[in-house]
């Protein structure tokens, strides 16, 4: 973890930018600023925490609302006059009722599907780690590895039937399905989307 005392800030106040990102969803989430209060007590707390520029004061995302920022890491950028913060959201992260401050409206925040593959795989996550009655994923977990790989071949091969068939809807919809239950796969066995980025990168770098 880097340290505050390393970082710059060419404004007066001293205070440096710190974007705030969802872990899971890589989606922007918040801008704030952070002195060294700040950066110290959200590596302490785990709870991102900023310095108000109105209020001269900290404050910690959420300590009203209810809508924490959960800490995951806190990095750099170049210039160490930047931070990036990648936190795990509690709920919106606008004021506004928004998933990011980004948006404008609700409309627009259900419309923006970006990042939701990670979103979905961090969901999974949460399931097989808590195994709740009645969930669907949960029950192909119970099944076993063997099961999920073969739900995996059938909507490959539906997948398939549908690009062929040159029916886009139902591409969409099989690609969908096939997409899901990969991610499954991938949790039953231990692996994450972020093996298979490496890997494709991996590649792309040869």
């Amino acid at each position: 973890m880097i340290k505050f005392e390393t970082l710059k800030s060419d404004r007066a106040d001293g205070l440096v930018p710190a974007v705030v990102q969802d872990a899971d969803s890589l989606r922007v989430l918040m801008l704030g600023y952070m002195d060294k209060e700040a950066f110290d007590k959200t590596i302490v707390s785990g709870l991102v925490t900023f310095h108000s520029r109105s209020r001269d004061e900290l404050w910690t995302k959420g300590e009203t609302s209810g809508n924490f920022l959960h800490l995951v890491d806190i990095k750099a950028d170049c210039d160490r006059d930047t931070l990036l913060v990648t936190a795990r959201p509690e709920g919106p992260a606008c004021h506004k009722g928004t998933t990011s401050c980004f948006q404008e409206t609700e409309e627009e925040d259900k419309a923006d599907a970006t990042g939701f593959i990670r979103a979905l795989s961090a969901l999974i996550q949460g399931r097989h780690a808590e195994m709740p009655e009645g969930s669907y994923t949960t029950s192909l977990f119970r099944k076993g590895v063997d099961k999920i790989a073969q739900k995996v071949g059938e909507e490959a091969v539906e997948t398939v039937i549908e690009a062929v068939a040159g029916r886009r809807d139902g591409l969409i919809y099989e690609a969908s399905d096939l997409v899901y239950h990969l991610l499954v796969l991938l949790e039953a066995t231990g692996l994450t989307i972020a093996d298979i980025e490496k890997e494709l990168k991996r590649r792309h770098q040869k």
